[in-house]
């Protein structure tokens, strides 16, 4: 049986990233909740969701060498990372002063300036928590079955810029158009909580289980 694991680094409640990947997994994959380094490194396939502050997450990460094991693993199978599992993959964040990421993707993850403003000229709060809608930049299998301009959950105070905009797989509309999927390669991340966002996140979870 081929086995997902779910990085546990101690501050994400996975409960929910681990009920929607069962319902999605059928009887094909194991799911399994890890904060073992080498469990990490020996799935099939990895997903990373993150919450929480971006230089906790670090420190914890290293702590536990779930850093290595990422890195390790990034570049050989099939990877998803869910929010702050996004934004760790860039260089640098502005969260807490200033936080080195992983560098996997050249770029930095920026605070949304206030005052944010919609078409209407109605003031945007920040954080950025809710629905809003996904608008596909590329032809990828995450979007399998998922019409564009589909709406997913957010909760975030951070957006991130990758350098490069070949990298981006879907921006969000809010105050301006900011990447809200990114993918190269077998490595997806969403800034967006598919565990959250019902049909649409449920479908994205088996295609990534599929892809």
């Amino acid at each position: 049986m081929k086995k997902v694991a779910i990085i546990d680094y101690g501050m994400s409640n996975l409960h929910s990233v681990n009920r929607a990947l069962e319902y999605v997994a059928g009887n094909d994959w194991q799911v399994v909740v890890t904060s073992d380094a080498q469990v990490v490194e020996q799935a099939d396939k990895i997903v990373f969701p993150g919450q929480g502050a971006s230089g906790e997450c670090m420190r914890l990460l290293k702590a536990q060498g779930l850093d290595a094991a990422i890195l390790k693993t990034i570049h050989q199978r099939p990877f998803l990372g869910i929010c702050l599992g996004l934004q760790t993959l860039l260089t640098h964040s502005e969260e807490n002063g200033g936080t080195q990421g992983f560098d996997i993707i050249q770029g930095t993850v920026k605070r949304f300036v206030q005052p944010l403003r919609d078409n209407q000229n109605h003031t945007l709060k920040v954080p950025h928590m809710g629905w809003n809608q996904v608008f596909q930049a590329c032809d990828h299998p995450l979007w399998r079955n998922i019409p564009d301009g589909s709406r997913f959950y957010f909760v975030h105070s951070y957006h991130a810029q990758p350098d490069d905009p070949q990298y981006i797989a879907a921006t969000t509309p809010y105050g301006h158009n900011f990447t809200s999927a990114i993918a190269f390669d077998h490595v997806l991340a969403v800034q967006f909580h598919p565990e959250k966002s019902q049909r649409s996140g449920l479908t994205l979870l088996k295609n990534f289980l599929d892809f």
